[in-house]
């Protein structure tokens, strides 16, 4: 139970409804839950890649080359974090922090559009290779499964940003 509880809260919300974070403390946020994303996909794509049918190893060596990549790029986020968080500590910086929300709103921006041109590579490999062969298919969905997920991943971490930045 408890890890389940962990695990909503990490993916879902780290400081409650209605509580107005800092942007900092969002990216915190946004690298736990991706952190978590990728875990999950490691985890899933392992196994998935070991079932004999080729759908659903095509979908699990996706799973897991996301997973691995996402949780590369969580942890990369947090050691940032980390150094960022041990350089400004005790200064309060508006300046900086608002240079911050603008490059982490230009990243989730621009990391919203690729995520759809995932979905759109998944459907176009989808309808050529993966007409005939299982595993190609079960590859298309494997990564149009992720641009979709990663799609609404950033599309509301940047709303929560422009929000919590008004």
């Amino acid at each position: 139970m408890a890890f389940k509880n962990g695990l909503r809260t990490a993916l879902f919300s780290n400081r409650g409804s209605g509580v107005t974070i800092s942007p900092r403390d969002l990216q915190e946020d946004l690298t736990q839950r991706l952190r978590c994303w990728g875990g999950l996909n490691l985890v899933a794509g392992i196994g998935l890649a070991r079932r004999p049918e080729p759908f659903w190893r095509g979908f699990g060596v996706q799973a897991f080359g996301w997973g691995a990549v996402n949780a590369l790029i969580a942890q990369l986020a947090r050691w940032s974090l980390v150094r960022r968080r041990a350089v400004t500590s005790g200064s309060s910086q508006p300046e900086g922090q608002a240079d911050e929300n603008r490059k982490l709103s230009r990243l989730l921006m621009v990391n919203t559009v690729l995520d759809v041109f995932y979905v759109l590579g998944g459907w176009s490999l989808l309808r050529s290779r993966g007409q005939e062969d299982p595993f190609w298919r079960g590859t298309s969905w494997g990564i149009a499964t992720q641009g979709a997920f990663l799609f609404l991943f950033d599309l509301v971490h940047l709303l929560q940003l422009l929000r919590e930045t008004k």
